[in-house]
């Protein structure tokens, strides 16, 4: 006969197994980035007291990027967010309105939420290729900010409609019901009653697309990156740096760069994409803490 309590203490230990094969060399990872990013980040101030080196930050690249800051790659990184969202937010918040609230579940609409969800999974460097074909070569935008956020925006766009429809499918149906029993319309009860109880996991869903879009390179590699631009872009016309590409650039094709650069630009990277899943973890605990039900 078996033992109950022996069964349970198995599955807890292969599941601590488990879940320290996934966090022990993420934690490893994060903590050598630390290590040797900390030098490029932090210089010695007055009295031998460490401050933060503004210089790294601020400042353009110098000397082939074997000296100087990486001031270009973070505004040409935030360019490219800031842009994919705005055309990726609208669109996924949109079409996630229509998949939950408006279209009748059937054979269509099973298979369109299916390739929505499929899209999630489809490698960067694909959508990499489509930006390539579809807005450099096609629509003849070239290689600029306008291709690269494009394309980061329909990279990103399945996370946001996937995250925002089930945002809004949590919101019970007993509070449409009601609304609409009071008189309201749909579009009302969707405006006024749905969409401001679904806001925490609609945020949620956008950060953690920005975060997916900030880290990746293969998009940029094809629509937008350049190789060395000390300079600032002037217009969405014109090509940027961004951290991602900058990273691969200086660990793999500059030679005899210094090393805290290397993990110094990794660990600006790594920042940047953990305060922005920092606050959508404090935007969705704060929206909950309103929630009544």
């Amino acid at each position: 006969m078996r033992n109950p309590l022996r069964t349970e203490k198995i599955a807890f230990s292969l599941l601590f197994l488990a879940t320290l094969l996934i966090v022990v060399p993420v934690g490893l990872t994060v903590v050598i980035i630390i290590q040797k990013g900390l030098p490029a980040m932090l210089n010695r101030g007055q009295a031998g007291i460490p401050a933060i080196n503004w210089q790294f930050i601020t400042d353009i690249p110098r000397q082939g990027m074997r000296a100087g800051g990486i001031f270009p790659a973070i505004i040409g990184t935030a360019y490219l967010v800031s842009g994919a969202i705005i055309f990726a937010l609208p669109i996924g918040l949109m079409a996630a309105i229509y998949l939950s609230e408006y279209s009748r579940d059937n054979f269509l609409s099973r298979i369109i939420k299916l390739a929505i969800v499929n899209l999630a999974g489809v490698p960067s460097v694909v959508y990499g290729l489509f930006g390539l074909a579809l807005f450099v070569v096609f629509f003849k935008f070239g290689a600029s900010i306008l291709s690269g956020s494009l394309t980061l925006g329909i990279m990103i766009l399945p996370i946001i409609i996937t995250t925002s429809r089930e945002a809004l499918e949590s919101v019970p149906y007993s509070f449409r019901e009601v609304s609409r029993s009071l008189g309201a319309s749909k579009w009302q009860t969707i405006r006024h009653i749905v969409l401001p109880n679904a806001i925490s996991g609609i945020l949620t869903g956008t950060i953690l697309g920005l975060g997916r879009a900030a880290g990746e390179t293969a998009p940029i590699l094809f629509t937008v990156a350049a190789f060395y631009l000390p300079q600032l872009p002037k217009s969405i016309f014109d090509q940027a740096m961004a951290l991602p590409y900058h990273l691969y650039v200086i660990s793999t094709q500059v030679p005899n760069v210094d090393e805290k650069i290397r993990y110094g630009t990794a660990l600006v990277l790594l920042v940047l994409v953990l305060f922005m899943n920092l606050v959508a973890i404090i935007i969705r605990y704060r929206f909950r803490k309103k929630k009544k039900w």
